[in-house]
């Protein structure tokens, strides 16, 4: 028990330390890139501002097109120049990349653009998504242990086995349900200004790790956001990753449990509407072409031991003629 809980407390801190590490090296190698394309995205919107309505069609068009591959590398030209200075690459940011990338979220709003954070995307995915893997799994065991010590409780209490199981599952699946997809949703409300619905939709997609991108957190340049809200909403989606995949596994066993029953009931109809043909054509048959066993099929209590009774009936009787046939025999011989 003692080295199980030191396994785990090992592979969340060596976990944790590995996404730290990753949001360090990220901060490194991209935020001066970062820097100089904010720099050019500034000189770009001052130039258009003196000069915008001289501006021939093509150089309106590079204008688009620069705003454009602004906007996709995470630069927002809207604002005063501080806004400018807050960067998509500091640590809590960082921190976030980093769990999107080993749980293969991929929002697709913030990525490496420098050669160097590139090449350490792709091994630091490589060795971050196997060990995300084992996390999840060992997070998914003590949720599991969770459901069976309450299962125990309520077993001990008398309750039967079925009613166990499914107030366990309930109790599984309202919990997740409740910390996992409804309280963030309010939370996420209140800080970015969206309906609940538009909560409750991030929520699942990111969890699910679809990630279409269309809602991110702390994109919105007009809002305030505390210092490392990012890291916070990471640490969710790590463990409400543990959560969902053990309900996509119940959902799984589930549907599959749900095809064998609904396969073997076909089966047994099958069989038996097969059995009653085959009864029907035997009816319809000359009697020379039935079998002789199959004439008299035998039934518990049936026709064939009616049968068998009063042939043994019938033996019975002619052998009692018989005796008292000799015997009125003898006596008449004796008289004589």
């Amino acid at each position: 028990m003692c080295s199980g809980k030191l396994q785990t407390a090992l592979l969340v801190a060596g976990y944790f330390v590995y996404l730290l590490v990753g949001a360090a090296v990220f901060q490194a190698l991209e935020r001066t890139a970062e820097k100089q394309e904010k720099m050019a995205a500034a000189q770009m919107k001052e130039a258009f501002l003196q000069n915008f309505t001289q501006l021939t069609v093509p150089e309106m068009e590079q204008f688009m097109k620069n705003l454009i591959e602004a906007i996709q590398n995470g630069v927002y030209p809207v604002g005063n120049e501080s806004q400018f200075e807050e960067s998509n690459w500091d640590f809590s940011n960082s921190f976030f990349f980093a769990g999107t990338v080993v749980s293969t979220i991929g929002y697709g709003t913030l990525h490496p653009k420098t050669a160097g954070g590139q090449i350490f995307c792709v091994f630091f995915a490589l060795f971050g998504i196997p060990l995300n893997i084992v996390f999840l799994h060992r997070v998914g065991k003590m949720l599991s242990l969770l459901c069976k010590k309450l299962g125990k409780f309520l077993y001990e209490k008398g309750m039967r086995k079925k009613k166990i199981t499914f107030l366990t599952l309930l109790f599984f699946l309202a919990t997740g349900i409740l910390v996992f997809l409804c309280l963030p949703s309010v939370f996420f409300q209140i800080t970015e200004g969206w309906s609940y619905s538009e909560g409750i939709y991030f929520a699942f997609i990111t969890l699910s790790t679809i990630g279409f991108g269309d809602y991110v957190v702390g994109k919105q340049s007009d809002r305030k956001y505390f210092s490392y809200y990012r890291v916070l909403v990471a640490i969710w989606i790590l463990f409400g990753l543990a959560w969902i995949a053990l309900l996509f596994n119940l959902l799984t066993t589930v549907l599959e449990d749900t095809e064998k029953i609904i396969v073997k009931d076909l089966q047994q109809i099958g069989k038996v509407s097969k059995d009653k043909l085959e009864s029907q054509q035997r009816r319809c048959w000359p009697v020379q072409f039935i079998p002789e066993e199959e004439r008299l099929p035998p039934r518990a209590g049936g026709d064939a031991h009616k049968m068998e009774s009063l042939t043994a009936d019938s033996e019975h009787t002619e052998n009692e003629k018989k005796v008292f046939s000799n015997s009125k025999t003898n006596a008449i011989t004796c008289e004589l």
